[in-house]
């Protein structure tokens, strides 16, 4: 008896605690996430119209549709540039912000503030910096890349999706690696100094093995981060110029609520939920193996 009323208070106190964590994962994410795999089986020309069960015809009409592949090629070039960049920008900020120089702190506040700046706003703010500084500068100095139009160019409008992603996102991933460097061990470097390693030594042997873990963050994030990318991408460019920089989630968008076609959108949704899925799951597992200990 004394067992079941400890049992049942257990059980008690974990609902009190964790009850409206899980009322509001399942409000907010799981509830969502079935309703939209339900649409996924529907036909739904508009939020009025009646529904009809159209099957997996809508996965099959996804993986035919030769727009959507488009986008998320392009959308995996747009990743792979984002996630080297900012990942070897973040690293190398954090070092030398934890190296000892004259008013570090106030350059890892200053490198961190972009990342405040939503991405709406950041790319508006970024749209008139290529449409009215660069070039004026750009013809001033007379460097003829950057006067010419950046989001008026189908392959510089691309570039410029990438290079304002990496001015928001080097200073949080350098928070990140700020904390991975600061928790070396001190000893363990001061002894490979004392053995004779250099500097290229230290930094490739020593600081960046240990910093693996630090590096499965960011690695994460930047992937997600990358795959995802709407706002930046709708404020900056729209998807132009001649739908050249429309990736994967504005094309989802599109299809659902620009054309009209929800469970299409939706099923296109799906997808791309599973490849993301795919991908930072293989990369957190294989780089999770690749972890020292000092």
């Amino acid at each position: 008896m004394i067992q079941e009323k400890s049992a049942g208070k257990r059980l008690g106190s974990q609902l009190f605690f964790t009850g409206p964590t899980m009322i509001a994962f399942c409000i907010a994410l799981l509830i969502p996430f079935a309703y939209g795999f339900y649409l996924t089986l529907m036909n739904m020309t508009s939020p009025v119209n009646p529904m009809t069960f159209a099957g997996l015809d809508n996965y099959k009409a996804a993986l035919h549709d030769r727009k959507f592949w488009q986008s998320l090629v392009l959308t995996l070039q747009y990743v792979a540039a984002t996630v080297v960049m900012v990942n070897a920008l973040g690293f190398a900020l954090a070092y030398l912000v934890t190296s000892g120089i004259r008013g570090q702190n106030f350059f890892r506040t200053a490198i961190f503030t972009p990342n405040l700046i939503g991405g709406l706003i950041l790319g508006y703010i970024w749209k008139f910096v290529f449409i009215q500084t660069l070039p004026t500068v750009g013809g001033k100095l007379g460097i003829e890349f950057l006067r010419l139009g950046w989001l008026g160019d189908e392959k510089m409008a691309f570039w410029a999706i990438v290079v304002v992603t990496i001015w928001q996102s080097a200073g949080y991933m350098m928070i990140i690696f700020v904390a991975g460097l600061i928790n070396i061990p001190k000893d363990v470097l001061e002894a490979a100094t004392i053995d004779g390693a250099n500097f290229w030594q230290r930094l490739f042997r020593m600081t960046l093995p240990l910093m693996v873990p630090s590096f499965v963050v960011t690695l994460f994030l930047t992937l997600k981060n990358g795959f995802m990318v709407y706002d930046l991408n709708f404020s900056l460019t729209e998807g132009g110029p001649f739908n050249s920089t429309r990736m994967v989630s504005m094309h989802v968008v599109q299809k659902a609520f620009q054309e009209s076609n929800y469970g299409l959108g939706q099923a296109e949704a799906i997808v791309l939920f599973i490849i993301v899925s795919l991908v930072t799951g293989l990369q957190v597992y294989f780089s999770k193996k690749q972890e020292v200990e000092a």
